[in-house]
């Protein structure tokens, strides 16, 4: 989870090869309205995303259901976001949140093409952002270490939270 360009993509397709199972690309299960919506500079409201996230979710329980895990890759940048996800989910969901300096998303975003999202909904991505609380129990990662890197920091992550369950 995070802002568009904190490398969500990027380090789920990485982690889902790591652990054999699929990923989800969040945004390929946008519709287009919601698409033109952000290509066109205008940030999603509620109401555009919650069939989203109940698309993206229903698919990521399919996938768990079929291979017993999956990754899925989502900006949840409100926590009622992340609830939503985990009740269409119906099983435990793991968060990791991306962060990086503005700056450097920005950075990102300009190097970054063929992407719907333009980097003036950045700040409002920003402002929505409601950073995980204690009992969501999420693993918080600054993108500034390699993506192995940080695709090992999750890996571990997860082997702890086994050794505990």
């Amino acid at each position: 989870m995070g802002v568009s360009g904190c490398g969500k993509s990027t380090l789920g397709a990485l982690l889902a090869e790591a652990l054999g199972c699929r990923f989800l690309e969040g945004d390929d299960y946008h519709s287009r309205e919601a698409v033109a919506k952000m290509r066109s500079g205008q940030p999603l409201e509620d109401a555009d995303r919650w069939p989203w996230l109940d698309r993206l979710g229903a698919a990521t329980a399919d996938a768990v259901a079929e291979h017993g895990t999956a990754v899925t890759a989502c900006s949840a940048l409100r926590r009622r976001h992340r609830d939503r996800l985990r009740a269409t989910i119906g099983c435990p969901v793991h968060l990791v949140l991306l962060e990086n300096s503005r700056e450097r998303l920005v950075e990102r975003l300009t190097a970054r093409t063929g992407h719907f999202m333009p980097i003036g909904l950045l700040d409002s991505q920003l402002a929505t952002l409601e950073r995980p609380l204690a009992e969501e129990d999420a693993l918080v990662l600054v993108t500034e270490q390699p993506a192995n890197r940080l695709v090992d920091g999750v890996l571990a992550r997860l082997a702890e939270r086994q050794r505990i369950a």
